[in-house]
């Protein structure tokens, strides 16, 4: 593994492959067992020892010279989907979204409706209510764009509520969007669930290297692979009791007025839950300016992360991201093999540094003297004091 976090040829290979596997495996929020069962199997191939939350989500531990578990590196393996809400008469679904994302983004999505007998499942298509133009006009680029005006069509001879009733569908049944990967001559990978299976694959990747060539960390790290991001709360529980420092790996926002790119990492700066931390985030990009990593820094307006969902928990730790650049979030969306290898090599130089403040940091709780408290790193504008007159 080269020191300089560069991905060798195979790695990258690897990384492509176990990529498209995880996106052709379903796992909306609250569905995950099945692509879970895969991650942990790659990680029991690599000798890793690894936990369970009662919930689900996958804890593994990479041994490290510290005695304490200092590091934690967090993704999600949860996508949005949808939920089917109801049965209707004219033999179609109602469907509500599971996590945030927009009807107009689901509209001609393939689906399949994942039904309670294990392995089973019927395919579909989600449609807008007027889904064609020879028989409504106008009326097809009229109508609202929301929940209530989408429906799935189901690839069954079914004409009644009765009839699906009779092939076992259920409310509550999930139908997860199909991904439909596809990895273009440029180096471009076009997919539903980007977020976050291209940084599961990096993770895992990135995991693998270190493993297979018997790195020893400077700090024992804890990776945890969460399964409810998309909802909110996917790291709120199952972190080690006392990390130092905490970093999420998700998408990065690529639009206009955002900087991210899909052919860089992106370290945000803030987002919708506020600041990440300062000394955290700009050691990242320093570590990225070092190893002529192509970065940039953002700030996400409308973006929240498994660092809010354990800050929020009592998390007592420094937080910060590292994002792949993703053009098209929770639609279809589109990210590049560069950006991937980015934040693996930042990742990779980040994971064998020592903390952002090894002294401070390491002692339980942060419980350090005041006067070590690293404030060199973030100083006070100096202004000349002027006393007020008088009178």
């Amino acid at each position: 593994m080269p020191a300089n976090g560069l991905m060798p040829e195979t790695d990258s290979e690897w990384m492509v492959d176990t990529l498209l596997t995880l996106l052709q495996t379903p796992s909306p929020t609250g569905r995950t067992d099945a692509v879970m069962q895969m991650i942990g199997g790659i990680f029991e191939a690599l000798g890793l020892s690894l936990s369970l939350t009662r919930r689900g989500a996958l804890i593994v531990e990479l041994p490290g010279e510290s005695e304490t578990t200092d590091r934690a590196l967090v993704v999600h393996a949860d996508t949005t989907g949808c939920m089917v809400r109801g049965l209707k008469d004219n033999g179609r679904l109602e469907v509500i979204p599971v996590g945030t994302f927009s009807a107009r983004f689901a509209a001609g999505a393939r689906v399949r409706i994942l039904t309670d007998e294990p392995g089973d499942f019927i395919t579909g298509t989600i449609l807008p209510l007027k889904a064609s133009g020879h028989a409504f006009g106008d009326e097809v680029d009229n109508q609202l764009t929301d929940w209530d005006h989408v429906e799935v069509r189901v690839d069954r001879q079914v004409s009644s509520r009765e009839d699906l009733s009779r092939l076992g569908i259920r409310v509550g049944d999930y139908a997860p969007l199909m991904a439909n990967p596809v990895l273009t001559e440029d180096g471009f990978v076009v997919s539903r669930h980007l977020d976050d299976k291209a940084g599961v694959a990096v993770v895992l990747t990135l995991i693998k290297a270190l493993t297979e060539n018997s790195v020893m960390l400077p700090h024992r790290t804890a990776v945890m692979i969460t399964i409810a991001e998309e909802v909110g709360y996917g790291a709120s529980t199952g972190l080690p009791a006392d990390i130092a420092e905490m970093i999420t790996v998700d998408n990065a926002v690529c639009a206009p007025g955002q900087h991210s790119r899909e052919d860089a990492v992106a370290v945000p700066m803030s987002d919708l839950h506020g600041p990440y931390d300062y000394h955290l985030t700009r050691k990242l990009c320093r570590l990225a300016d070092e190893g002529g990593i192509p970065f940039v820094r953002d700030v996400f307006r409308y973006y929240r992360s498994d660092a809010a969902a354990a800050i929020e928990a009592g998390a007592n730790t420094r937080a910060a991201l590292v994002g792949f650049g993703v053009d098209g979030s929770h639609g279809w969306e589109r990210t590049h093999l560069d950006a991937m290898k980015a934040t693996y090599a930042l990742l990779d130089a980040w994971i064998r540094s020592p903390l952002t403040f090894a002294h401070w940091d390491a002692a339980p709780s942060g419980s350090g003297d005041l006067h070590e408290f690293p404030s060199e790193r973030q100083p006070a504008p100096q202004e000349k004091w002027v006393p007020l007159s008088r009178g």
